[in-house]
This record gives C-alpha cells, sequence and structure tokens, in this order.
C-alpha cells in the first residue's frame, strides 16, 4: 500500500510539473554519456527528484559533475564539467531561476568573479555538453546525440591562445575573451 501511494505521490508530482521525472538510475545513466567513458563511473551525477528539485543522485569519485537532463524540457541536454566549476555553474542556475538570462547572467557572474564573491578556477576546465532529441533507457542511448566541447580559460584572449573568435564548426574558437567566462568552444561538424 505505501508503495502504491509513494508511486502516484511521484506520478501526480511530476504530472503538475508537466514531465514524468525519470528514476535516478536513468538520469545517472544518461546523464554520464557526456563525459569521456573512462569518466562515467566515478562522476558526481545531479538530477531531479519527484518534484522537480534539483539534487545529488550520486556522490563521485573523481573530478567529474555530470548534470541530468532537466525532464520538464522536450529535449535532450546533459552537461559534464570540472567539479572546479560547481560553483560557477550553481550560480548559472540560480541566475536563471530568478529569470535572469543571456548576457545579463554572464555579466553578473562575471562581475561577481572580479569581485571576489564568486570561486571560477584560473586553470582551464573542460565542460561536455551531450544534446539530443531524447534518450532512450532501454538501450542507453540518445536519440540524434551531438557532443560538443567547452574549455573554460577565463581571461584568454585571440593573443594569448592564438584562437579565433569566429564561430566555427570546423576549428576551435574563443568565446567571451578578455572575460572571466572565456572559453574555448570545439563544435565538431553535425551528422
Amino acid at each position: 500500500m505505501k508503495t502504491n501511494i509513494l508511486y502516484l505521490t511521484v506520478l501526480f508530482t511530476a504530472t503538475l510539473r508537466g514531465a514524468e521525472v525519470p528514476p535516478p538510475e536513468t538520469q545517472i545513466a544518461a546523464a554520464v554519456l557526456a563525459a569521456p567513458a573512462e569518466l562515467r563511473e566515478g562522476a558526481a551525477v545531479l538530477g531531479y527528484n519527484p518534484k522537480g528539485e534539483l539534487v545529488k543522485l550520486r556522490e563521485g569519485k573523481n573530478e567529474l559533475i555530470c548534470l541530468a537532463s532537466d525532464p520538464a524540457k522536450s529535449s535532450f541536454s546533459a552537461a559534464c564539467y570540472h567539479r572546479e566549476l560547481e560553483p560557477y555553474m550553481a550560480r548559472g542556475r540560480e541566475l536563471v531561476a530568478q529569470k535572469v538570462t543571456g548576457q545579463q547572467r554572464n555579466d553578473v557572474r562575471w562581475k561577481e568573479v572580479a569581485d571576489g564573491k564568486l570561486s571560477l578556477p584560473r586553470e582551464p576546465r573542460t565542460l561536455y555538453v551531450l544534446t539530443g532529441t531524447g534518450f532512450d533507457a532501454s538501450s542507453g542511448k540518445v536519440t540524434k546525440s551531438y557532443l560538443r566541447w567547452v574549455i573554460y580559460v577565463p581571461f584568454a584572449t585571440p593573443q594569448s591562445t592564438g584562437l579565433s573568435t569566429k564561430a566555427s564548426d570546423n576549428a576551435p574558437w574563443l568565446m567571451s575573451p578578455g572575460t572571466a567566462g572565456a572559453h574555448i568552444m570545439i563544435n565538431p561538424p553535425k551528422k
């Protein structure tokens, strides 16, 4: 009886949110696909509880944190990043929840880094982003998957990196040069 009540509570809460929240093991399996294969097993995973709140689903044993795809969204998007980027990423999520997005979100975080209120590593740190149209739990595969990489290099410039700032699907390029959020984008051509 308790199991049925719990299931109905989970189903009702997910329905109110407009999405069914996958079980933790499904979220973990999908989220870690963004990481290199050898780092998946030890990655910490953040995902969603039945109320749609972001929670830690698994403790980590290495330097990566993986973020499960938001079940309230129709497309799939998981990310894994170096644990030292978590304060920066968490602040970004807080700002989005406050409806602060786009360049304004970047400006707030960059100012907080400059003011010493927000921690951001000064050395390069990697973010892996895996997107697609969905996740098939039975096969363990993301449908129409696309993996791209972002290497955060705070305050990097075209002069310090030798990279262009022109967006490209054929070569790495530098985005937000000279800022706390400077990063190298690596977008492979889409199939």
